[in-house]
């Protein structure tokens, strides 16, 4: 279904459960493996998906079609992720060599990871990058956005994104050559 598909059938209040069905047929996936990247654990990406869906609903009746749905799904997302790392944070203050050590173990222990070493040391690099620059490099390597895609999901310039990119790479290489 189209977008515009799926937003009339919404509108019409015996309708809404069946749209939205589209709606998570279409997007779910895709939205759950990005937060999946930035999150790392399944539990609490699952449970940042449920969110994120959930707001969706809250939210769907008053969505004017400014971008694409998937974009728009991407934003909540971006700030479900973002928010729920930033509470993390504050709960669990650990230094970068056990940082490494339990992203490490957990990489091993998961079986959506079951990369050679040295994508588990990128996924590693990945984990340990500022949520933003992640964000933005997920979104990019990962899903392929372009710039502007990305600048409307943040609300960051494609000046900004592309610096943040690029301190991404640099970050991400400088790692993966032994230099962290």
């Amino acid at each position: 279904m189209t977008d515009q598909e799926i937003l009339e059938l919404f509108r019409t209040p015996e309708k809404r459960e069946v749209a939205f069905g589209h709606l998570l047929a279409q997007h779910q996936k895709q939205v759950y493996y990005y937060i999946r990247r930035m999150v790392l654990s399944h539990d609490d990406a699952d449970d940042i998906t449920q969110n994120t869906f959930i707001k969706a609903w809250k939210a769907l009746g008053d969505f004017r079609g400014d971008s694409k749905i998937s974009t728009w799904l991407h934003r909540i997302a971006y700030n479900e992720s973002i928010n729920f790392i930033h509470s993390s944070k504050k709960v669990h203050k650990v230094a970068i060599d056990d940082a490494e050590r339990s992203l490490g173990s957990a990489l091993q222990d998961d079986e959506l990871y079951h990369g050679d070493e040295i994508q588990r040391k990128l996924q590693t690099a990945l984990a340990l990058l500022p949520e933003k620059q992640k964000a933005v490099f997920i979104m990019k390597y990962y899903e392929e956005k372009k710039y502007e895609e990305i600048a409307e999901i943040t609300g960051t310039s494609v000046g900004a994104l592309k610096a943040s990119y690029h301190h991404a790479v640099s970050k991400i290489e400088s790692y993966l050559m032994g230099g962290h």
